[in-house]
């Protein structure tokens, strides 16, 4: 496998993004946290910020409000040091009510692999617990043999 930096090709940016994943679905701040570099520019729904410290403060307060959560990202598009991905993540409050986020993620890299700048779009939609789809154990990555999203339905 090349290492993952830009300018990143179709293989590499398959890599780029399970592995982005997989650290995502360990709901570990401090490990997500450090694929970033410490001045990253950041879009997240209608929060803007930027650094490092800032992310990981970010990371605790989604993951202490998205409970059981887990997430497929799928690339959408790519080149040079720039990754777009589609994604789907479930998860559920403390009420117990599940939900379904839909997003978009477009990704810039520095020369050594640090994403400088994240800008995501994302919607939340209510589903029925028995309507989840993502059921491996959390946290953890996706299985391996795990469907990914092109073929999910919306």
């Amino acid at each position: 496998m090349k290492k993952l930096v830009p300018p990143f090709d179709r293989e590499s940016a398959i890599a780029k993004v399970r592995m982005a994943e997989d650290a995502w679905n360990s709901r570990d701040p401090d490990k997500v946290s450090m694929a970033y570099t410490e001045d990253s520019h950041w879009r997240n729904r209608a929060e803007i910020f930027q650094g490092r410290e800032t992310i990981r403060a970010f990371l605790r307060r989604k993951w202490d409000k998205e409970l059981d959560y887990r997430l497929v990202k799928e690339l959408w598009a790519y080149g040079e040091n720039r990754i777009s991905v589609r994604f789907q993540y479930e998860w559920h409050d403390d009420a117990g009510h599940w939900y379904r986020a839909y997003g978009n993620e477009n990704w810039e890299f520095d020369e050594t692999g640090l994403m400088r700048r994240r800008e995501a779009s994302i919607n939340d939609r209510p589903i029925q617990a028995e309507d989840r789809r993502f059921h491996w154990p959390a946290p953890g990555p996706r299985p391996q043999d795990h469907p990914g999203l092109i073929n999910s339905p919306v």
